[in-house]
Order: structure tokens, then sequence, then C-alpha cells
């Protein structure tokens, strides 16, 4: 069995019981710090208050997503602050915090030849479940919410992309856990995959808390209500996606501009992003007021947030 798996493993939940309606949770961090040997700030005093449902973590590589993921999976130790999930201080109850964790990070190891029956079997055990009769039906159970039931007796080494992430959610669910982590989930699947794994997840965030890290910006927009964005190991906003967007309500401009003008429009005007459309660049303008020179309002998006908060430009 892989180190890695393993390591998945411990930190999947200890009591299954078919999913109820959950009591309200809150998962509230609070001056989390993370600083590596290398010197490197991964968290900066970050606070959060994150409730039941999907929430989503944007942010670009190396801000610290999954430095927090990984403390609050108690897959490492903070250097000070404190996370509370209801009563458990997820820092310091380790052994709590598993039992009530469901932790899919971005990569998790299989067994070459294991069929995805045996290997949820394997893991059931690894956590407790004794009872081959009651391992059974959870076994079912969340195989088929997961709609993998069908090919429950194929290797998971040979499912495709998106099975091997709807696979991971199964583990994710055993003993109906309180928190859900999801680590970059959608990256790489096609998009009847990502809209599969969307709808479990959804399904998932009605009576948990689920946390979505990604530097997918679409992903949090169709899920999430709630949200944050880091960089650098800081939290650069903390709201609804909604209260986001109205940051930059009507203060969005689009204009398309020449290649060789590109620079000097960057030097004039604080722009958001520009990416190629029909191969010209398209650029995104904040402003306070109207723009005139061939610049139109466009429609805000929380991709305009993302950035212009990576920018410093709100």
């Amino acid at each position: 069995m892989s180190v890695r798996l393993f390591r998945l493993g411990i930190i999947i939940g200890f009591i299954f019981t078919p999913p109820k309606k959950s009591k309200h949770m809150i998962l509230s961090i609070q001056n989390l710090k993370k600083q590596y040997g290398n010197g490197v700030h991964a968290l900066k005093n970050v606070s959060l208050e994150i409730k039941t449902g999907m929430f989503g973590l944007l942010g670009p590589n190396g801000a610290g997503k999954s430095s927090l993921m990984r403390t609050l999976a108690t897959l490492q130790e903070a250097d000070s602050g404190e996370a509370i999930l209801g009563d458990i201080d997820v820092l310091k109850d380790k052994d709590k915090v598993r039992r009530v964790l469901g932790y899919l990070p971005q990569e998790f190891g299989v067994y070459p030849r294991t069929s995805a029956v045996e290997l949820l079997h394997h893991l059931a055990i690894l956590k407790g479940f004794d009872e081959k009769k009651k391992r059974a039906e959870m076994v079912d159970y969340l195989l088929q919410k997961v709609n993998l039931f069908e090919h429950r007796k194929k290797a998971v080494s040979s499912y495709s992309g998106g099975m091997r992430q709807r696979f991971g959610i199964a583990q994710c669910l055993i003993g109906n856990p309180k928190l859900v982590i999801v680590d970059e989930p959608t990256a790489g699947l096609d998009p009847g995959e990502r809209n599969r794994f969307y709808n479990i997840l959804s399904e998932i965030g009605e009576q948990t808390i689920v946390i979505l890290s990604t530097h997918i910006v679409q992903d949090v927009r169709e899920l999430c209500n709630d949200m944050a964005i880091m960089d650098e190991g800081e939290v650069l906003y903390s709201g609804t996606t909604d209260d986001a967007l109205a940051l930059i309500r009507d203060k969005v401009f689009a204009k398309k501009v020449n290649k060789e003008e590109l620079t000097q429009y960057q030097q004039d005007y604080r722009v958001i992003s520009n990416k190629l459309v029909g191969g010209k660049p398209q650029i995104h303008v904040f402003s306070e007021s109207p723009l005139n020179s061939g610049f139109a309002k466009a429609e805000e998006t929380l991709e305009d947030v993302f950035f212009a908060k990576l920018n410093q430009l709100i």
C-alpha cells in the first residue's frame, strides 16, 4: 500500500451512518501562521469563518491554499493560531478531527490491480469497520452515490481521471464526515466529468462543510456561495461571491487593442487582465468612472475580482 494512500486513509471517518440533516457547523480559523524551514511564510495570520455549505478557496499556485488544507487535515503543524470545528480544536485534537474529516488531495495512490469495491473495503477495515454486513452496505452505498457501482469490479488504476476523482470522493465520505476538503479536484477533467463532479460536491455541501481549494475561478462561481481569495499566504478577500462581484460592478471596461499597444495601455490604465480574443488582446480595465476611447462596459465576473485583488486594484 502506498504511503500516500495510507495517509489519505488515516483521515477518513471512523463511523458510517446514512446521511442525515446535520446541525449547523462552523469552522473558525483565527490568525493561523506557518513558516517552512526554507523561510517561506506559507500562512500569514489567516483568519476565516466557514459554515455548512460549499466554500471556495481561490488563489494562484503558491498562494498558501494547500498549506492551509494540509494544516486543517492534520497533515502538518501550524506555528501559531487556532482552528475550531464545532467544539473540536483542530490543531490539538487531531484524532477527533480525523473521525469527522474527509480529505481528497490533488493526487492519491492506488493499488495497481485492486478494484474499487476491494479498495473501499480495505480502507474501511483500516478505519475499524469490522462488521462485514455493515461495511458491505456502506461500500455499496458510496459506490452508488458517486455513480461507480457498475464499475466497482474494475481496477481503480484503470479509471479515467473523472472516475478516479469520484472514487476519491467515495473515500472522503466513509464515516459521513462533517468537514470535507478537496484540493484542486477538477484539474485535467473533461467538461462532462467536471459537471458530474460538481453535482456530487453540491449534494455533499447541502449538509457538510466542503472546502474547495482551486485556482479555477469557474469552479467557485458555479459551486460556492462563500469564498476567499489567497495570495502569498494572506487572505485578500473573504465573503460571498455576490459581494465580491459587487466590488467591481459597473467599474470594469473592455477593449480590443493591438499587441504593440498593450504595454502603453498597461502604463496608462489600471489593467485587470488581458487575454487573446480572436487572436487580438482584449484588456479589462478597472475604473471608478466611465471610459471612452473605444472602451465598452463589461459584465463583472469573478475572474475580474480575482485578478483585481491579486493586482491590488481593489
